[in-house]
């Protein structure tokens, strides 16, 4: 349970107590060593990686060391395989959420109060430090640093800085004056996500939750009142041919307003909102949702008087709080009118409206649908009501997808179109409804509908956050304002997007399939505001009072890590970063003595830094949570793809999923966040890493269990007793040494492979539960530790590095090793004895079937009698498989066995028989008995006799089946399934 984990204080067990130890020490050891600081080596090839840098607004939980652990385990991967890794760590100080907290803690906010002591474990005397923004910040900082030194994390920390620190400004500086210069920061209009109490534009970090706001744009369609217009705001402004009436919320507020000059009737909200959007909003008068409810207004496209009816499901909150009421094409509607013609006609008796005005009016065709398409999906779906919301979200959806991509609106549209008009009104009416619109794609009859309600004067816009609710971090509901003559990064330049594009398709992505994710971000992104008017961080040169905000000034900083310690060793003044500075050591241009003779830096100590620069760049490697990639990850594409030349680029970027704990999201309202560093003190830091990783790969989510970190710790353990073991090893060869070196091999190359592929989960699990469970199996077999269980535990403890860095410290200690495991060269994988590995699987598999008849057999046995094929048969069996493992056909191995010599018949019964048998083995099994080109089954078994009588309680006997006693040679043998009898 979640609950029980959650109230965990101490360290679970002796192990877990005895982990914390050994990791301070080492911790200890490699801080003393300086082990994981990276500086140039032209003798080596560079591994530069970094993850997203933490916001220390509140301490490192569970959820936060996914995205860090998988970048360490790749770090030390890499390390370990020759590389010149560079891991550094900077902390995220800009924008808001900082101040806000603070505010709120100065302000006494009992329930993040409550938070703080409760679920973050800070101290009750340290609440007065987190009053002052810095002072949190600082302290979050410190903790979170630590957190990453008690997890073992592989960090250059020479290389740490904040995101205010002046030299970083200094850097933030040149990057906007570039892009500036570039032509991508642009001044204007735009849509964006706005606290109305801060009076600032906000962007994810800005949000509670860290939610991105996402604005749409909704058509406003003007259906005419007496003296006003009700504009219906939607998104499908083509099915406007089809509204049979309104819909508004009975119980909600209303308003008629003046906006910009005309007089609206909408929700109350909505007034409020276009009040951002819009010049002059004046609201003239309040009404409730039922006094609207039988008007009649005319609807702009057809010229039809429609009515305004009730229906709860419309959100007031939502654009304009007025619905348009299309039942044959929305699932809603459709359904909302038929209860309000079956349940409730009194009303519209009441209002003097006809049922047959309401009837669906068919506009788009789509194949596998009749002409009224709402009818036929809740139908499909057995949608009995309003009620049903889930069912009619998905009829909504599926409907709406397949109109969009498959229907046409149909010909006869344009009969809709003011049909009581004068014949020379109508014809110029009609003429662009004919034109462009019927007849057309659903995407295009959109648009040009929208294009001529507005050329009409009928329609109008509204910008909605279409995730909503959104909320500031102060705690008000995220609005969009037109944000006039202000400073815009304008993702949306063709040009710029080309380069982006050019730079993705360069790149390798992990996993794969966030690809296309990537592409689709590039695609929508468009102008997004820059600047704060609040918040810490830095200012725009250009633009005093305005801070650039968190994800913009966060894409580039990891050039920033490639020589941070140099400006800092040699102290120089922040004024001295100038822009030409910058040029120069990141970009090569003009000269270090020009530089140096600018700044005063010392012409050297600038050569040095361009050097370092062009040393560890490009960056390797970048890693991320999945929610990153709508913005910040896509943002790192685009300022890398404008301010650097191409062999500069970003080679990498590594996705992630989340964190949840007991199979529940980890959430502040169920209160089962784990600060990381209780966490540590619970089960130990490489327990934790091991659990992260074991439980999910990269897109998976993750699910931290206290059983599974129990099992881990429990895994621990055993390794600890095979180090042990192998420390007593004796120097007798025998098949199980055989067998186990090279199994040893598959799982170097399987290990190898995964981690380069950065399938942690797999690497993990292998490491962690399939060696020890052949180590286990080894001891079985022979008895006593023996020369390869010290060759196994070697390699195991080098490869479990990068997952338990500080228990591999410690075993290979244990194991008489000196020097770090962690600077050890990666084993390489040898050649595989498949014969070795075979003689185990097959003793095994007749084992198991000794096993299979002891079951079932009278009386009590004693002794076992084995035939098996003679050696030369051996081929018989490795041609079948080799078919089997091909999937090919049984004709194919009757004539191969044919070709060999077997007669036609016998060779057909052979085949049968033997992939029967076969496929019933495994793909392991199969893939050794095709690999293995002579065996002899008497051998192995003769050479396995004592573990065969230690698993079965036999005497063994095992002959060639032409030599083996009458009741065994009865029996037909197999060459890879011997005959056996039970005497």
């Amino acid at each position: 349970m979640s609950s029980d984990i959650v109230k965990l204080r101490e360290p679970v067990n002796d192990m877990a107590r005895w982990l914390v130890e050994i990791a301070r020490k080492w911790q200890e050891a490699w801080r003393r060593d300086r082990v994981f600081e990276a500086d140039p080596d032209p003798a080596k090839p560079k591994f530069f990686v970094t993850a997203a840098f933490p916001y220390p607004n509140s301490p490192l939980h569970l959820g936060h060391s996914r995205t860090y652990t998988i970048t360490d385990v790749y770090a030390r991967f890499m390390r370990m395989r020759g590389y010149n890794v560079l891991f550094p760590m900077g902390f995220h100080y800009t924008g808001t959420p900082i101040l806000t907290m603070a505010e709120a803690i100065a302000n006494g906010d009992p329930e993040l109060i409550d938070l703080m002591l409760n679920i973050y474990d800070v101290p009750k005397e340290d609440l007065d430090k987190l009053k002052d923004p810095l002072g949190l910040a600082r302290y979050f900082h410190e903790d979170a640093k630590k957190a990453m030194q008690e997890m073992g994390y592989s960090i250059d920390w020479r290389r740490e800085f904040t995101t205010i620190d002046p030299e970083f400004k200094k850097f933030i500086i040149w990057q906007y004056t570039r892009l500036r210069e570039l032509g991508y920061i642009t001044r204007g209009s735009h849509p964006v996500g706005w606290c109305p109490v801060h009076h600032m534009p906000v962007g994810m970090h800005d949000t509670k939750g860290d939610v991105e706001p996402e604005i749409g744009e909704f058509t406003l369609i003007l259906f005419e009142g007496d003296g006003f217009y009700m504009p219906a705001a939607t998104l499908r402004p083509e099915t406007v041919f089809g509204v049979t009436n309104l819909w508004v919320r009975p119980d909600a507020t209303y308003v008629k307003a003046r906006i910009d000059g005309r007089v609206y009737l909408v929700s109350e909200r909505a007034a409020f909102k276009l009040g951002f959007q819009r010049d002059r909003v004046e609201v003239l008068e309040r009404l409730r949702g039922e006094q609207l409810v039988g008007m009649w207004v005319v609807n702009p496209a057809t010229g039809r008087r429609v009515p305004v009816l009730p229906a709860d499901f419309v959100d007031p909150d939502t654009a304009t709080g007025v619905v348009m009421s299309v039942p044959a094409h929305a699932p809603y509607d459709y359904v909302a009118l038929r209860e309000l013609v079956e349940e409730r006609r009194e009303l519209l008796e009441k209002l003097g409206i006809d049922p047959a005005v309401l009837r669906p009016i068919p506009l788009i065709k789509v194949e596998g649908y009749s002409e009224i398409p709402a009818r036929d999906i809740v139908e499909r779906l057995g949608v009995k009501s309003q009620l049903d919301r889930e069912k009619l979200d998905e009829a909504t959806k599926q409907l709406y997808s397949d109109e969009y991509h498959r229907g046409v609106v149909r010909e006869d549209v344009v009969d809709l179109v003011y049909p009581d008009a004068p014949p020379d009104t109508r014809k110029f009416i009609v003429a662009p409804v004919a034109a462009w619109i019927a007849g057309a794609g659903v995407a295009e009859a959109r648009e040009a509908t929208a294009k001529w309600l507005s050329a009409l004067g009928y329609a109008d816009k509204m910008y909605e956050i279409m995730n909503r609710p959104v909320y500031c971090r102060c705690g008000n509901e995220i609005v969009v304002k037109v944000l006039k003559d202000q400073w815009f990064i304008n993702y949306g330049d063709p040009g710029w997007k080309k380069l982006a594009y050019e730079l993705l398709e360069s790149m390798r992505i992990v996993p794969p399939e966030m690809r296309e994710e990537f592409r689709k971000t590039i695609d929508w992104l468009h102008e997004r505001a820059v600047a704060r008017t609040r918040g810490l961080g830095t200012e725009l040169p250009w633009a005093k009072g305005w801070i650039i905000e968190s994800l913009s000034d966060s894409t580039i900083y990891m050039a920033f890590y490639t020589v941070v310690h140099r400006i800092r060793r040699l102290g120089i003044d922040p004024e001295k970063l100038t822009v030409e500075f910058w040029d120069y050591v990141l970009l090569g241009r003009g000269s270090p003595e020009e530089v140096a003779g600018k700044t005063g830096i010392p012409v050297e100590e600038v050569k040095g830094m361009r050097e370092e620069f062009d040393y560890w760049y490009p960056l390797d490697s970048r890693h991320s949570g999945r929610d990153l990639v709508p913005n910040h990850l896509t943002f790192f594409i685009f300022h890398h793809a404008a301010l650097f030349p191409r062999e500069k680029w970003p080679r990498q970027i590594v996705v992630n999923g989340f964190v949840m704990l007991e199979g529940k999201k980890m959430s502040k309202s169920l209160r089962n966040i784990i600060p990381l560093r209780r966490a540590l003190r619970v089960y130990g830091p490489d327990t934790v890493r091991a659990t992260i990783l074991a439980s999910a790969e990269l897109l998976q989510d993750a699910n931290f269990s206290d059983a599974l970190a129990r099992s881990v710790l429990a895994q621990f353990s055993r390794l600890l007793r095979y180090v042990d073991a192998a420390v007593k090893a004796d120097e007798e060869e025998t098949i199980a040494d055989r067998w186990l070196r090279s199994r040893l091999q598959l799982h170097i190359e399987a290990v190898t492979r995964a981690f380069e592929e950065l399938r942690t989960r797999a690497a993990t699990v292998r490491l962690l539960y399939e060696m020890e469970n052949d180590a286990a199996r080894y001891l079985s077999i022979r008895g006593s530790p023996g020369p390869a269980l010290r060759e196994y535990v070697e390699k195991w403890v080098t490869m479990l590095a990068p997952v338990a860095p500080h228990l591999a410290e410690e075993a290979w200690r244990r194991l008489g090793k000196s020097g770090y495991v962690s600077l050890e060269a990666w084993p390489g994988a040898g050649r595989r004895d498949l014969a070795g590995e075979l003689a185990v699987e097959y003793v095994e598999r007749l084992i198991e079937d000794v096993k299979s008849v002891l079951r079932v057999v009278k009386g009590e046995p004693r002794r076992l009698v084995i035939a098996v094929a003679r050696p030369e048969r051996w081929g018989e069996a490795q041609l079948v498989a080799g078919v089997v493992k091909r999937r090919g056909q049984l004709r194919e191995a009757i004539r191969l066995l044919i070709e060999r010599g077997v007669p036609g018949k016998r060779a057909a019964e052979l085949a049968k028989r033997l992939s029967d048998y076969l496929m019933g083995q495994g793909e392991y099994f199969i893939d050794l008995v095709a690999g293995v080109e002579s065996f002899d089954e008497r051998r192995a078994i003769e050479e396995l006799k004592e573990y065969i009588k230690a698993r079965t309680g036999l005497e063994v006997e095992v002959y060639y089946e032409d030599e083996a006693p009458e009741a065994a040679r009865r029996k037909k043998v197999l060459p890879g399934r011997p005959a056996i009898v039970l005497e």
